[in-house]
Order: C-alpha cells, then structure tokens, then sequence
C-alpha cells in the first residue's frame, strides 16, 4: 500500500470509531462564536476595512455582524485567531 492510502485509510477508520463514540484518539478542534462587530470595533475598523483586510465580502460581515448568519468553517477559524492577535494577521497577509 501506498503511503497516501495507509494514511486516508487511518484517518478514515478513526473517523468511524470517532462517530462510534471512542474519542480518546480525537483531537477535536472547537471554536469559540464570535462577536464579529465588537471584535471590529475593538481593532478600530470600519466595515469596509476590516471585510478587505481579512477577505470577507462586505455582504457577509453585515449579516454577520446582524446575527443573519454566523461564520463557521475557516472563516470562525480567522476570526478566532484575529481575535486574539489581530496585529499578528494583520502583518502575516501584507504582502
């Protein structure tokens, strides 16, 4: 076997032992929801900075910041992660 299919075929049977209820193996990544208007307001942005800083279309950051609609997948992630050191996104996009 292939080193690429021992690896898919392990992730794939500790998925299934995950879904079984054996987590002692799991590392499970959970992220705090977010305030994405406070957390705007406190890097001292407006709507339109922030959407473009961190590419998020200004459509989205509205109803975020609503309560419409929630970010969830990678965009959570980003929002935990600017959260805590925003400076730190900040300099790590500039190119």
């Amino acid at each position: 076997m292939s080193n690429a299919f021992s690896s898919i075929k392990l992730g794939l049977e500790e998925a299934i032992e995950f879904s079984k209820g054996n987590t002692n193996k799991a590392v499970v990544h959970e992220f705090n929801a977010i305030d994405v208007k406070n957390l705007r307001n406190k890097i001292g942005m407006s709507q339109n900075e922030f959407a473009s800083a961190f590419g998020i279309s200004v459509a989205t950051l509205r109803h975020w910041e609503r309560g419409d609609r929630s970010p969830h997948g990678p965009a959570l992630v980003l929002l935990n992660v600017v959260a805590k050191e925003p400076q730190a996104v900040l300099r790590a996009l500039q190119s």
